[in-house]
C-alpha cells in the first residue's frame, strides 16, 4: 500500500505518521506542500498533525490555500481515501472536505494526554477493524479541538453514520474533553472516503510508547 503524507511549514507529526504506516508494511512518501500533484500511485493520503503556518490565522486556514490542495480536492472528489489527524482534521474542515469547524478548547488551555475514545460507527474503511462501542486509548494534543457544527448539520452526521468517535471514560461513558458538540472526536464525509479526528493514532502504535490501540485504527486502511 502506498501512503502519501503531506508536509506544511509547522507540521510536526509527519515522521511519526511515516513510522507508523511503515511499521504496518506500507510504502510512505512525504510530500512538500508546494508540490502541485500527488503521486499517481497514492492509495491513502494523510494530512498529519502539527501547527501548519503556526496557526497564526486559524488552525488550518492558511494551509487550505497551499499549492497541493487543488490536487487533494480532486483526489478526494474522485473517491481517494484521505485521513486528517489533528491539524490535518482542521485543514480538511477549512478546505470544506469535511463539515463543521474548530473552536478553541472550552478550557482555553492546550490539552496533551492520553484519552479514551468510543467507536460510534465502524461501517467505513478507517474503523472496520474495530467494533461499535469499543474503547481505545489514544493521545490528544490540541488547543483548538472544540468541534462545532450546527443542529441541522449534527442531525445529518447522525443520520449518515458520519460520527466515528466520541470522547469517553475508560468504561465507555461519553464525556466532555474540550467542549466539542456531542463530544465528537472524529467524523467522515457522506461518501466515507475522507476521515478526520483530533486524537493521534500514529502515536499509539506500540506498547513502548504507552499503548498500541492506534494499530487497529490505521490497519483499517490496509484492507
Amino acid at each position: 500500500m502506498n501512503v502519501t503524507v503531506l508536509q506544511f511549514p509547522g507540521t510536526n507529526c509527519e515522521y511519526d505518521t511515516k513510522y507508523a504506516f511503515e511499521k504496518l508494511g506500507c510504502n510512505v512518501t512525504i510530500l512538500w506542500h508546494k508540490e502541485t500533484k500527488l503521486p499517481e500511485n497514492t492509495d491513502l493520503l494523510v494530512i498529519p498533525g502539527g501547527f501548519s503556518y503556526g496557526d497564526y490565522l486559524r488552525s488550518g486556514a492558511i494551509a487550505r490555500f497551499a499549492n497541493i490542495m487543488d490536487s487533494v480536492q480532486t483526489y478526494a472528489k474522485n473517491g481517494g481515501k484521505v485521513l486528517g489527524i489533528c491539524n490535518g482534521f482542521q485543514i480538511l474542515l477549512e478546505a470544506g472536505l469535511l463539515p463543521g469547524a474548530m473552536k478553541r478548547n472550552s478550557s482555553l488551555h492546550f490539552i496533551s494526554k492520553y484519552h479514551h475514545l468510543k467507536v460510534i460507527n465502524n461501517d467505513n474503511t478507517f474503523l472496520q477493524e474495530l467494533n461499535i462501542s469499543d474503547v481505545v486509548n489514544i493521545p490528544v494534543a490540541h488547543h483548538d479541538g472544540n468541534y462545532y457544527i450546527d443542529e441541522e448539520g449534527l442531525k445529518q452526521l447522525e443520520a449518515n453514520n458520519q460520527i466515528l468517535l466520541k470522547y469517553c471514560t475508560s468504561e465507555g461513558e461519553i464525556t466532555n474533553l474540550n467542549g466539542s458538540v456531542s463530544q465528537i472526536a472524529g467524523i467522515c464525509n457522506k461518501e466515507k472516503n475522507v476521515f478526520g479526528l483530533m486524537p493521534h493514532p500514529e502515536r499509539a502504535i506500540e506498547e513502548l510508547l504507552g499503548c498500541d490501540d492506534g494499530v487497529k485504527m490505521l490497519q483499517g486502511f490496509l484492507k
